[in-house]
């Protein structure tokens, strides 16, 4: 699924919809200068081709009552694909991972937790994470003030000259 076939009128519709995914087609076309019907179809291409992959509600943290972060770093215990295959796994089943990723550097792993209170990461570093006979470390850094959460993408290195005029309509 090359960039390459996106055109200014795509990154038009990509970037409306991740600033409101619940725009009607009609509201979506007016905004890209299309009609209807067009947009609907480059929005099922968008889909069918990856580009799209689902819809959700972002929801605020604090609201549902999950106003703890926790950043981990985890260490694999005796470096092999298997063991850092079965920490993907374990981590991919819990809940309170709302984002993991491998890394290079001193941890193999970086997970997003969010917890309703210290004691809930106390309960699940203990009950889940210390249990996993995989890790061999791990650092827990709390965020203090969340400065910046955007699930919205950045499309500007898509951008082509001709790309460009039409992101800027």
């Amino acid at each position: 699924m090359p960039y390459i076939d996106l055109d200014g009128i795509d990154l038009r519709i990509l970037n409306a919809l991740q600033a409101d995914g619940r725009l009607t087609n009609q509201e979506l076309a007016d905004q890209v200068g299309l009609s209807p019907s067009p947009c609907l179809r480059r929005v099922r291409r968008l889909e069918r081709d990856g580009f799209i992959r689902t819809y959700r509600a972002v929801l605020d943290r604090e609201s549902v009552g999950l106003g703890l972060t926790v950043f981990v770093e985890i260490k694999v215990e005796k470096h092999s694909r298997d063991n850092a295959q079965a920490l993907q796994e374990a981590l991919l089943g819990m809940a309170e991972v709302v984002a993991c990723h491998m890394v290079s550097g001193t941890a193999d792993f970086m997970a997003e937790i969010v917890v309703p209170n210290l004691k809930a990461y106390e309960r699940l570093l203990t009950e889940k994470l210390l249990t996993l006979p995989m890790i061999g470390d791990i650092r827990s850094n709390f965020a203090l003030t969340r400065v910046k959460s955007d699930t919205a993408l950045p499309l500007t290195h898509l951008k082509r000259e001709e790309v460009k005029r039409a992101l800027d309509c």
